[in-house]
């Protein structure tokens, strides 16, 4: 008899943090802090209680997933070291995926929609890609990249389709959408931010050759990168 696929995902990409478990496709249970506290503080814990209140262990996984970025440079390596603690003190595979495609995963409801993640990048910039929901699958329409607003503007001007925003730099989006005259919806706070439950899903909708790859994407260099180099004169 075949053992139940069981997913442990954590997603701490940006303030809020959260872990689901998915057993073959289905959500047995998922966690969400939203508190103020560090992830350093929250995540292994929060990941743990969950599987112990479900009657698991970390070693009755099949897969540890993380959102391995874009997003917070200190949430990325937080959630990627904690998701190679557990794989290796497990003996169990790991996989990172896209923080905008997790986002998007958890919008698969949203048939026909172009959902639209958006997260704070700062100086002028929000993380982003774009993907079309078809048959609860998403697809992608574009890499994940680091945009301005008004660039995000030009393109989704020539989309035809709804557009649906989300992320924890949704809002910001959408006003600035709203001012150079695009038509979006905001997603209600229920459903805007980045969770676990998409990481599990976009986890396992990637190809088992990916798995291993915990490596941490952030799309452009920290604030203390960019002062090194500017002082190096690069």
């Amino acid at each position: 008899m075949n053992q139940p696929f069981r997913v442990l995902a954590i997603e701490s990409s940006a303030k809020a943090a959260s872990c689901a478990l998915v057993e073959d496709g289905k959500l047995i249970a998922s966690s969400f802090r939203n508190n103020g506290l560090t992830h350093s503080v929250t995540l292994l814990p929060m990941a743990e209680g969950l599987l112990k209140d479900c009657g698991f262990t970390v070693k009755d996984m099949s897969l540890i997933a993380v959102a391995a970025g874009p997003g917070s440079f200190t949430g990325i390596r937080i959630g990627v070291a904690a998701a190679k603690g557990l794989m290796w003190g497990a003996e169990i595979p790991g996989v990172g995926v896209s923080t905008l495609e997790a986002m998007a995963w958890s919008c698969r409801a949203m048939e026909g929609c172009v959902i639209c993640p958006a997260m704070d990048a700062r100086r002028g910039q929000i993380y982003n890609a774009l993907f079309e929901i078809t048959n609860r699958i998403p697809a992608r329409i574009t890499p994940d990249r680091a945009i301005s607003v008004e660039e995000l503007a030009e393109e989704l001007k020539n989309l035809k389709k709804s557009v649906f925003i989300v992320g924890d730099g949704a809002e910001l989006c959408y006003n600035t959408l709203d001012k150079l005259g695009v038509s979006a919806a905001l997603a209600p706070e229920d459903v805007r931010f980045q969770s676990a439950v998409g990481v599990a899903y976009a986890a396992l909708a990637a190809d088992p050759s990916e798995w291993g790859g915990l490596e941490p994407v952030y799309l452009r260099k920290s604030q203390a990168e960019r002062e090194r180099d500017e002082k190096l004169g690069h």
